[in-house]
């Protein structure tokens, strides 16, 4: 299909788009202001509370083990059940969305973040641990799949500047709960509970700025409002989907365009956890000494903050966004040679150009906003490039590891991860092309 010229990037307002984002049914429904501040307060809370909950459990991943009693083999899945509960649980959030607004949907995620926190660490026994852990994570889950319809709904034209921004907020809290999650369990007594409580306070604190829109559920949700300008939504009819769009009652899965987004999606989560899991290790093998090896991983992690700010809106004024995909897989590649050419002499280049990397991340969060048309068809296609990508990242941390115990040495894994660059930048290029889901499935 030709690149549809007469449409503009979603972060430039056209004819029919109003100054200000409207999320209600339309101009004769005007948003206060302090609603939409109130909104741009929410989304950098809740991008915050997004990663503390597994990064925080990683660097106290030895004194949890030891005070639970967990084997080896228990352990060793923990890193792989974020990626299964995204995948699991963000397939819920179309419908939730739809019943109850995405706003109430993100803000009910947010206490279910706060409340697993609670839980987990006195648990008392490792099925406790992992049932309070899913709880916090199905949080996450479904206000992963929500915050692009989020934006997309309230800043239409700004939506490179918003993803950016709690992406900017993701990257900052995933970089905080690594960095400090150990010197404030000393502070705290040297208890791993203690260490791992404290970031309930700030999922709580997350739940406030959403209250609003639990009490309103037609400005509060992504799914059924419809794109501003263009007035009320069609009450659906039977067997129409609540946007009441042709293309809303086909599969999302005969669109192209969302498989290329899911697996480009699935490559990049799996590239981030083998980095997170397994960068230090490969440090550490080389000769770079223990706490080199983690602040050079915090270098890596905290690259993202600012570059996932700036990487969105470059995105947004581009038509075709399949060159950032590849720079940023070329940098992979590069960093991926190094380790295995010179891993301690060049340590600090490689963690940079892995960090430029992963800012892979962001770039597909923008994707799946300026994919879409409609507010509906981004819950949707949020929904399924996530749940796939995540189903499809959850054996790659597994089978670096089978890797390099079997053979080792770094040379297998790091071919591995390697080829794994390669498709992403393909799907990268296809991801990026200047098309609409919608077109695709025929609305």
């Amino acid at each position: 299909m030709a690149d549809d010229t007469s449409t503009l990037s979603p972060d430039r307002s056209t004819a029919t788009e109003p100054s200000r984002a409207e999320p209600a049914h339309g101009p004769q429904q005007a948003v206060p202001g302090w609603l939409t501040r109130l909104v741009v307060v929410g989304l950098v809370l809740a991008a915050l509370n997004l990663r503390p909950a597994i990064t925080s459990l990683g660097a106290l991943l030895e004194e949890v083990r030891d005070g639970l009693g967990m084997s080896g083999t228990v352990a060793g899945l923990l890193t792989s059940v974020p990626p299964l509960c995204f995948a699991v649980f963000g397939v819920a959030a179309p419908r939730l969305a739809r019943r109850w607004g995405a706003g109430a949907v993100v803000g009910t995620g947010m206490a279910a973040i706060a409340t697993g926190l609670l839980i987990r660490p006195f648990a008392g026994s490792t099925g406790g641990f992992l049932a309070a852990s899913a709880l916090a994570l199905a949080g996450i889950a479904v206000s992963n799949v929500l915050m692009p319809a989020i934006v997309k709904r309230w800043f239409p034209d700004r939506v490179g500047t918003m993803t950016g921004l709690y992406s900017m907020g993701l990257a900052l809290g995933t970089a905080l709960a690594a960095a400090v999650t150990v010197p404030v369990t000393g502070v705290l007594g040297d208890s791993w509970r203690m260490g791992l409580v404290v970031w309930a306070l700030p999922a709580f604190l997350a739940v406030l700025p959403w209250l609003p829109l639990f009490r309103d559920r037609d400005r509060g949700s992504a799914a059924s409002a419809p794109a501003p300008g263009q007035g009320e939504a069609p009450a659906p009819g039977r067997g129409e989907a609540a946007d009441g769009s042709r293309a809303a009652g086909r599969s999302i899965a005969r669109s192209r365009t969302a498989w290329a987004l899911a697996c480009f999606f699935g490559l990049q989560a799996t590239a981030a956890y083998i980095t997170m899991g397994w960068m230090p290790q490969i440090f550490r093998d080389a000769g770079v000494p223990a706490a080199t090896s983690g602040v050079l991983l915090a270098v890596a992690m905290g690259l993202g903050v600012p570059l996932s700010f700036v990487l969105p809106r470059l995105a947004a004024r581009m038509r075709n966004q399949g060159l950032l995909a590849m720079g940023l897989g070329l940098c992979g590649l590069t960093g991926y040679a190094g380790l295995y050419l010179a891993p301690a002499a060049g340590a600090w280049g490689w963690a940079l150009l892995l960090g430029v990397s992963n800012c892979a991340f962001p770039l597909v969060l923008t994707l799946i906003g300026m994919r879409t048309r409609t507010g509906a068809a981004v819950v949707r296609l949020s929904a399924f490039a996530q749940s796939v990508g995540y189903l499809i990242s959850i054996p790659g941390p597994l089978l670096i590891g089978v890797l390099y115990q079997h053979s080792g040495g770094w040379g297998l894994p790091l071919a591995l991860m390697a080829c794994l660059m390669v498709p992403q930048i393909g799907l990268g290029l296809l991801a990026g092309r200047n098309r609409f889901v919608e077109d695709e499935l025929g609305g």
